[in-house]
């Protein structure tokens, strides 16, 4: 009985990964993954609650991994002596950047479906998150700076938002079109240093 549990499990699961795949979160049918697993409904409600709990159990490892790992980066940069944050810029958003490639690469189904189709779940503002927290810790930067006498311009959190976004969206058209590691790896690495040149001309630096 556990055994055919977990395989019926594993089927609704792949199914449904199949379906929000290829129509998104809104325009996937739970009817239709239902139907395909080849379980009843009641059968179904016996593992989840609902077509949002069960994108919610494929996605929520993923998102939690992606940005845990971020908020990582991020803390343990900020919480570097003010002195030796310019000496540290980029390592850590490398790191991450060539880890987060890395982890996609890995689980290149459920990362499409946290970063490309969650919109009606709550999940749909992931990326978005993601610029926010970029932002906030991008103006503390910009405040240790001018703190050790460097002369930054002002920038708004508006463009610091734009910058941040067109930076992050960037990044996950890897995830929309598929890339192969090497060619992720490469694009990325290519992206960042086209944003951090633009950084330093911004900054004056």
């Amino acid at each position: 009985m556990e055994e055919k549990s977990s395989a019926t499990l594993e089927t609704i699961l792949r199914t449904a990964i199949e379906e929000f795949t290829e129509k998104g979160f809104l325009g996937a049918s739970l009817r239709q993954i239902v139907k395909k697993a080849g379980v009843t409904t009641g059968a179904f409600y016996g593992y989840f609650s609902s077509k949002e709990a069960l994108f919610t159990a494929i996605v929520e490892p993923h998102a939690a991994a992606l940005m845990g790992r971020y908020m990582e980066a991020q803390t343990s940069f900020a919480e570097l002596p003010e002195a030796e944050q310019p000496s540290h810029m980029g390592i850590e958003s490398s790191a991450y950047i060539h880890w987060m490639v890395e982890y996609i690469c890995l689980h290149r189904e459920p990362a499409k479906l946290l970063l490309c189709r969650s919109e009606g779940t709550s999940y749909e503002h992931f990326v978005h998150t993601m610029v926010e927290v970029e932002v906030e810790y991008t103006m503390k930067y910009m405040e240790v700076l001018r703190r050790l006498g460097q002369d930054i311009p002002k920038l708004d959190e508006q463009m610091c938002h734009i910058i941040a976004s067109g930076m992050f969206n960037g990044i996950f058209e890897i995830v929309a079109h598929d890339m192969p590691k090497d060619k992720a790896l490469r694009y990325v690495d290519q992206l960042r240093d086209f944003y951090t040149a633009g950084w330093l001309k911004l900054m004056g630096q």
